[in-house]
């Protein structure tokens, strides 16, 4: 699933490690094909409509939601947005018929709101999450869902909202994460515009054969500017 740029994280994940001299392959897994746990050390999950979402739904209730599990228990990374975040929980229940099959990889749930929750989101990721960095202790980016996702237990929120909605519209959370599995409803794309995040996931991608790694800088310059003017625009 594809909706709103999101793609473009799939680019800027990329970029980055190839900039460090990191070499990279990609593949597209698309419905019917079968995910090899042992191959990916990433895995990125973008939004779709209803209809995207009752397909993959389906397919993850065959063979690909056992085979996601296995790849987390091997501690690949899974990053998933708005509709692919919902079917990374338990369960997705649209506003008519029945409930759409998640995987459970995040102790979540999401039911079919009435309002529609757009614009521009920020949220504080300086004490839920371990990516502060010296340039920024936010994420930044843009919100278009109607769902509300409650979350469970077993996970943490991926930050606290600032300014937009958020996972629901009522607890300030946003997203959620478990181990080396992501999920968030930041479009736009949102990793090109936080340099830091897309940083960490690099880093735990890595981790799962090589142990800890530390990054080579990189001049970010114009992905702060863009990072700073996507709050500056929250703002007025």
């Amino acid at each position: 699933m594809n909706i709103y740029g999101d793609n473009g994280n799939i680019i800027c994940l990329r970029q980055r490690c190839q900039w460090r001299g990191i070499e990279v392959g990609f593949d597209q897994v698309t419905i019917g094909q079968k995910i090899n746990p042992d191959k990916y050390d990433i895995y990125f999950f973008g939004g779709g409509q209803d209809q995207q979402q009752i397909a993959v739904s389906n397919d993850l209730k065959k063979n690909n939601g056992i085979l996601l599990k296995k790849a987390t228990r091997k501690n690949a990374v899974i990053f998933a947005v708005c509709g692919g975040y919902q079917l990374l929980g338990h369960y997705y229940q649209p506003d008519k018929g029945k409930a759409l099959f998640g995987v459970g990889l995040l102790d979540v749930i999401t039911l079919a709101g009435k309002k529609r929750m757009i614009g521009n989101i920020v949220i504080d990721v300086s004490q839920l999450l371990d990516v502060a960095c010296q340039m920024s202790d936010k994420l930044v980016g843009f919100e278009n869902h109607s769902g509300k996702t409650l979350l469970g237990k077993g996970v943490k929120p991926l930050g606290k909202v600032l300014a937009g909605y958020g996972n629901n519209g009522n607890d300030k959370t946003e997203g959620a994460f478990a181990g080396t599995v992501f999920g968030c409803y930041l479009h736009g794309s949102v990793l090109p515009k936080n340099p830091h995040f897309a940083d960490l996931l690099i880093s735990k991608a890595l981790e799962r054969r090589y142990g800890q790694v530390k990054l080579k800088p990189l001049d970010d310059t114009i992905e702060w500017q863009a990072h700073k003017s996507a709050i500056i625009r929250t703002r007025s």
